[in-house]
């Protein structure tokens, strides 16, 4: 890693692998957007970066660096993969970039409440790192753990494809009352149908929607 690769970076803009931070103020919210880029397809925070892609760097590198990484060790569970790098862009300004790795375990959480191993897992969308649903946790956890999944095309899953036929997408609780069902057990068809990729989720921060797998 070294500065033309940083500015590379920061030319890109910020979006589902690049994530820009000023400073490294509020670890827990930095470790947030690791977290995220670990139950996704992993990515770089460049701390010392500006939102516009200015790269202006932080001045207690070696610092801020060691608070991060006490962050990381205490909040993230399970732990995390990624390598830590300082560029260099001043006598005594640098950039510190955070290579975070996919998890093979999922989902990734941020614990909060340390007494209850309480946490919050997120899952990076573009450019935003957003808390996963439970349906996203469960097929997060599905897929990591390579479930196998097998089902039955009853008339719940018959009427979810004829649905999806001729509409676009479907959220949870549209589909809750077109089978007339709990929510749990409609939940439980769109987790098992997406984890068998008959169907993919689509997040977004105030529900997530289901589309149909195109063949």
């Amino acid at each position: 890693m070294n500065l033309a690769i940083v500015s590379r970076l920061a030319a890109q803009g910020e979006g589902l692998t690049i994530e820009f931070k000023r400073k490294a103020n509020h670890p827990d919210k930095l470790v947030k957007e690791m977290v995220a880029f670990a139950n996704t397809e992993g990515g770089k925070l460049l701390v010392g970066v500006d939102d516009d892609g200015s790269i202006v760097g932080v001045k207690y590198a070696n610092e801020d660096e060691f608070v991060l990484k006490q962050a990381i060790e205490k909040h993230c569970l399970p732990p995390i993969n990624y390598q830590t790098y300082k560029v260099a862009i001043a006598p005594n300004r640098h950039v510190l970039v955070f290579d975070v790795q996919p998890n093979v375990e999922k989902p990734v959480f941020v614990i909060y409440n340390f007494k209850k191993n309480v946490g919050v897992a997120y899952i990076r969308v573009a450019d935003q790192s957003l808390q996963a649903s439970r349906e996203m946790r469960q097929i997060l956890k599905g897929r990591s753990q390579n479930i196998e999944i097998t089902f039955a095309y009853t008339e719940k899953e018959r009427i979810l494809m004829q649905y999806l036929a001729t509409n676009l997408r479907i959220d949870l609780e549209t589909y809750t009352k077109l089978i007339n069902l709990p929510m749990n057990e409609a939940s439980q068809v769109l987790v098992k149908l997406t984890i068998a990729n008959v169907i993919k989720i689509e997040p977004e921060e105030s529900k997530d929607w289901f589309r149909a797998v195109m063949v």
